[in-house]
């Protein structure tokens, strides 16, 4: 495997032991495919980052810690990378833990391991969960300090929360989907990906609150635990549409909406309004094509340099700053899409 970057460079980016990675460099075997992965996703996340930064200056190693769809966190890691400019002189490296869903202990076991080799900040977005937030405590007590993105963990001993008011973003939904339907008759599907992350719950109790003040006339209806994934959407949508023939709109909370729209189409049904989260790749295409009425964006690459920002806060690398204020939210329709957005 050819590479320009020091044994320790590489084993530090992998969290493995320099005897392990040597291994694996030179195919002596012993070592678990799994493992192996591991040294070569290192060697790119490197490689990624030595095109970005001059290896010189104060360096943080941290961690970013997320359960999400992939398409959120290649999001993520692109927003990321393209702000390793704007941290000079300091250079921060990071390696990355994700995966779209499994039980609580995993993540867990995560931060166990993060704790246990040392870093110098994680960034993550977790469930809020009693045991992810006991994890974050013990992370904390040895001295690596931890900001949450995107979504919150309150009760846990986090140093920050970088993201939107999500209460805000969900009333913002519900006062939208009130204008467009007008006085049309018909229901909205509300989507939640999991009953067990904060920002989710926060954006439905500002939709629905806005909901019942302004449109009592109109049911809500629920659907969760479609993970955010196509594949789990589409039924969930589906037989919701199927138990409903009032259904009319939807307001996505948690994503899946190439799925939900494909439930509508193949019910022959049509969706009159239909509100979404984050342009991330699968909503910039369907928002170009006019499949979504707006998608309520936030501009991740602040929230990401923010994060950062903290992190070095927190060892004294920056000079104090107030608490940061909530990120903006953007209505983003087909006709004010932002031009990186419009090209991708």
């Amino acid at each position: 495997m050819g590479h320009p970057f020091p044994l320790r460079e590489i084993a530090r980016q992998a969290g493995l032991s320099e005897a392990t990675v040597d291994r694996v460099l030179n195919g002596r075997g012993g070592v678990r495919e799994s493992t192996a992965q591991e040294v070569r996703r290192a060697v790119a996340d490197l490689d990624r980052q030595r095109t970005q930064v001059r290896l010189v200056g104060r360096t943080f190693m941290i961690d970013i810690v997320m359960q999400a769809p992939e398409r959120f966190t290649t999001a993520v890691r692109s927003a990321l990378e393209a702000e390793l400019p704007s941290l000079h002189p300091a250079v921060l490296r990071s390696r990355f833990h994700f995966r779209e869903t499994g039980p609580a202990g995993e993540l867990v076991a995560t931060l166990e391991r993060i704790a246990r080799r040392g870093s110098q900040g994680v960034i993550l977005k977790a469930p809020d969960v009693p045991e992810v937030t006991a994890a974050v405590g013990r992370l904390v007590a040895a001295g690596i300090p931890v900001v949450t993105l995107v979504t919150d963990l309150p009760a846990s001993a986090r140093l920050a929360y970088v993201g939107i008011d999500d209460r805000a973003a969900g009333a913002t939904a519900a006062y939208l989907m009130g204008q467009w339907l007008g006085d049309r008759p018909g229901n909205v599907l509300t989507s939640l990906s999991s009953g067990f992350f904060r920002n989710e719950e926060e954006r439905e109790m500002g939709f629905r609150g806005v909901m019942r003040a302004r449109h009592p006339e109109r049911a809500l209806v629920e659907i969760v635990g479609g993970q955010g994934l196509d594949a789990t959407q589409y039924d969930l949508v589906r037989g919701a549409l199927e138990r409903d023939p009032q259904i009319r709109a939807v307001y996505s909370i948690g994503g899946g909406n190439i799925a939900a729209l494909r439930a509508f189409a193949d019910l022959g049904r049509t969706c009159a309004v239909f509100v979404a989260h984050d342009l991330d790749q699968d909503n910039t295409l369907l928002l170009s094509e006019h499949r979504l009425s707006a998608v309520l964006h936030h501009d991740l690459r602040h929230d990401v340099r923010e994060a950062c920002h903290t992190v070095m806060r927190a060892h004294g690398a920056l000079p104090p700053a107030g608490p940061s204020l909530p990120s903006a939210i953007q209505v983003v329709t087909p006709y004010n899409m932002p031009p990186r957005a419009a090209a991708g």
